[in-house]
């Protein structure tokens, strides 16, 4: 046989393996596919269709929560929880590199800590449960039939000398350990962060966004000069931004909260202010600046440096919630289910065996490097090689769950010395424009585990950019530059997501998004402007103040005296 013959016979032999290869590839999609739109439509509501109840289908389908048998509070599942862990760890690591050190205060306060500071206790008065005894008695009830029961009731002996409260946020308490170890400017700065649940009594429960019980960090920090206080206040709201965009891939505005919105006690909040899908804000961190107000409630005084005289202490307090959970599953998620960010997803790439049964030991052969490649390279990976499900069920768990990357791997695939590689989001780049975006692709493994391994790090780190450009993308083309009040009002009352939060959102269409306005302060027509069309002040942004010189508020024509964002909100 001639050599160009035999190199001929190579090149159709190629072309044939590669067509062939294409053509299995093709078929798999399009079958996943298929089965994806099916159960799609079965498990998960179109966002389009009603956005409140596709919010709580995301979550369930992926597995996130459970209800609990007390109204209000939820049950967080361990895939949930373990996203939770890793926006905790690193926002601890973020703040104990300012300094702040952790520490866990009681559950229970006494109610006559909320008194002492008035305004602290006015804002979360009609949020607080109350304990009252120590003991439960059991009794025998009568019934009215004649029969009896025993009951367990609270035992009438065992009444508390002063109810306590189950914790709200923990300034009262925290405050009256800050006296005790507060005494000259040696003790100052003083930073405490704690990782605890917090209770507030909620009517309307949604997961992760509003609950009676939820999983927070507060830190709380006393300082000896106002201006020390005002910079560690906006230090951890630029943590927060900065934690947020990086590593949930949500972009946020940062600015300050208008005197009516607050935080009870405050002089300043600063807050960090996310816009999801359906137009409407989402408080997704708040820095506040307590001024003096705690140190005057419960007298922690500091002697100065010149040994002269002792002042108030100027405080701080700043905290982030589970909130986060459902600001990350509204941003990102879509009708298949949960989307995760890389740097975030507990699991970032599971390897399912197909036909594993046909030829495990070359499967094997060929996976084993692959897995030590991937922790070698801190790829978050998980081998699903569960024989009691089929690999379309598998695909369809893990989509639903947001995991980025799905490795695929069969007996013709070990033979050849490759894997299919799935995304959950995103698709590959292709040469022909023609074609149908490819979320599946068929990797070469010839230049061994090590090149592949890095090659998947490249290909998460630019997934990651990818969630965070689209969000970006999408709060830029909703922020709204208004000079109006009436063309704002006529948005948000002709967008579908008007009449309440529980609505239904259209993605594509006109959504109310943020409002920039030149803004005089007034707190009556801010209240006013709330009743009429349900629009609150989310923030005054701090990148946007210079644009309210020389202009008219939007509102009552005078003067504006900043720029403020406005936007119904959860």
């Amino acid at each position: 046989m001639s050599q160009w013959r035999c190199r001929m016979m190579i090149f159709v032999f190629g072309i044939r393996r590669t067509l062939a290869l294409q053509v299995r590839l093709l078929q798999r999609q399009n079958m996943n596919r298929s089965k994806m739109t099916a159960t799609k439509q079965e498990g998960i509501t179109s966002m389009k269709e009603d956005y409140s109840q596709w919010y709580v289908d995301v979550i369930s389908n992926a597995d996130m929560v459970d209800q609990s048998p007390v109204k209000g509070c939820m049950v967080i599942k361990p895939w949930a929880m373990s996203i939770w862990e890793a926006t905790r760890d690193e926002l601890d690591k973020r703040i104990k590199e300012t300094g702040a050190e952790n520490a866990y205060f009681p559950l229970l306060i006494p109610q006559s800590f909320l008194s002492r500071e008035a305004a602290h206790v006015d804002g979360f008065a009609k949020e607080c449960a109350v304990v009252t005894h120590h003991r439960l008695s059991l009794v025998e009830n009568e019934n009215a039939d004649g029969s009896k029961e025993q009951m367990i009731v609270p035992d009438p002996a065992a009444k508390l000398e002063e109810p306590l409260i189950v914790r709200p946020t923990s300034e009262t308490m925290i405050w009256h350990m800050f006296g005790k170890w507060i005494d000259s400017y040696r003790s100052l700065p003083l930073k405490i962060n704690q990782w605890a649940n917090v209770m507030r009594w909620e009517m309307r429960t949604r997961p992760f966004l509003r609950s009676a019980e939820f999983l927070w960090q507060e830190g709380h920090t006393a300082h000896a000069t106002r201006e020390e206080a005002e910079a560690c206040a906006k230090e951890m709201l630029d943590i927060y931004a900065d934690v947020v965009a990086k590593l949930l891939a949500i972009p946020v505005i940062k600015g300050a909260k208008s005197p009516t919105e607050r935080f009870a006690g405050a002089e300043d909040t600063l807050t960090i202010e996310a816009l999801m899908p359906n137009g409407w804000a989402l408080q997704s961190g708040t820095s506040h600046f307590l001024g003096q107000n705690f140190a005057k409630a419960f007298d922690v005084t500091f002697q100065t440096s010149d040994g002269k005289s002792r002042d108030y202490v100027w405080a701080t307090s700043w905290g982030v919630s589970t909130r986060l959970l459902g600001a990350l599953v509204m941003t990102h998620s879509d009708d298949f289910g949960l989307v995760l960010p890389p740097r975030l997803a507990p699991i970032q790439l599971v390897i399912i065996p197909v036909a594993a049964n046909k030829d495990p030991d070359a499967i094997h052969a060929l996976l084993l490097p692959l897995i030590h490649a991937f922790k070698a390279k801190n790829i978050r990976i998980k081998l699903d090689d569960r024989p009691n499900l089929r690999p379309g069920a598998k695909f369809f768990e893990w989509e639903k769950k947001g995991v980025p990357l799905r490795l695929e791997i069969g007996p013709r695939d070990a033979k050849n010395n490759q894997c299919i590689i799935a995304r959950r989001f995103g698709a590959f780049p292709h040469d022909d424009d023609d074609t149908q975006p490819l979320t599946k692709n068929i990797f070469s493994l010839d230049a061994g585990p090590e090149a592949f391994a890095d090659e998947m790090v490249q290909l998460l780190e630019s997934m990651q950019s990818e969630l965070f450009q689209a969000a970006q993308t999408k709060l830029y083309h909703n922020t709204h530059r208004i000079d109006s009040y009436e063309d704002m009002k006529a948005k948000l009352l002709a967008a579908p997501s008007n009449n309440d939060e529980n609505h239904s959102g259209d993605t594509d269409g006109d959504i109310p998004g943020f409002f920039l306005v030149p803004w005089y302060d007034d707190a009556e027509n801010e209240a006013l402007i709330k009743a009429d069309c349900k629009a609150t002040i989310r923030c005054f942004p701090f990148d946007s103040q210079h644009l309210a010189e020389g202009l008219n508020c939007f509102y009552s024509g005078r003067p504006a005296t900043h720029m403020a964002i406005f936007a119904r909100a959860f």
